[in-house]
């Protein structure tokens, strides 16, 4: 089946106030330890995180680190399996930690990878992500800090890709049936 671009889901300025938002509440729940490391999830959320990082102010000790875990490959479709292909270059041990993740949809990618991180004993764990597709959600999972909720459209763009295409695009939009 081929796809292609569909409309305008959230604008570049909407993203861009947004995640200013989110640094600010961010910061506010930061603000008497002074010292966060921001964990993003490749590739998806490496735009994301780039631009959320740099929205942080200049005397708080944020630091970042990846990992790259999947559960889509090519399909618009979570396969179920997930698989680590990168872990982190750091110890999180007695850290605050929070997992940036592009999109979180059935949750069970997401679900995976915090109860790893929880068994690496940080000192909060917390997550924050852009799109929240809601109401594909298989497993609970708790949504610290959401820049969107989203209906259930396969969306592009800002990072997110279909079959690793789109990702440069500075809106968001949804993938339509050719």
């Amino acid at each position: 089946m081929a796809y292609k671009l569909g409309e305008v889901m959230i604008s570049r300025e909407k993203i861009s106030g947004r995640i200013k938002e989110l640094a600010a509440e961010i910061t506010k729940d930061y603000n008497q330890d002074n010292s966060v490391v921001l964990v993003g999830i490749l590739t998806g959320a490496a735009v994301f995180l780039t631009d959320l990082i740099r929205e942080m102010p200049e005397d708080m000790d944020v630091r970042m680190d990846f990992m790259s875990v999947a559960s889509y490959g090519d399909g618009t479709e979570s396969s179920g399996v997930v698989r680590i292909y990168h872990d982190l270059k750091q110890s999180i041990e007695g850290k605050n930690v929070i997992v940036v993740e592009d999109i979180v949809d059935s949750g069970l990618t997401l679900s995976h990878l915090l109860d790893i991180l929880k068994a690496r004993n940080p000192k909060s764990l917390k997550v924050c992500v852009l799109l929240d597709k809601y109401e594909r959600r298989k497993t609970e999972v708790k949504v610290d800090y959401c820049g969107f909720k989203i209906p259930d459209k396969f969306v592009v763009g800002y990072g997110l890709d279909y079959a690793s295409k789109w990702r440069h695009l500075k809106d968001i939009k949804s993938v339509v049936d050719e």
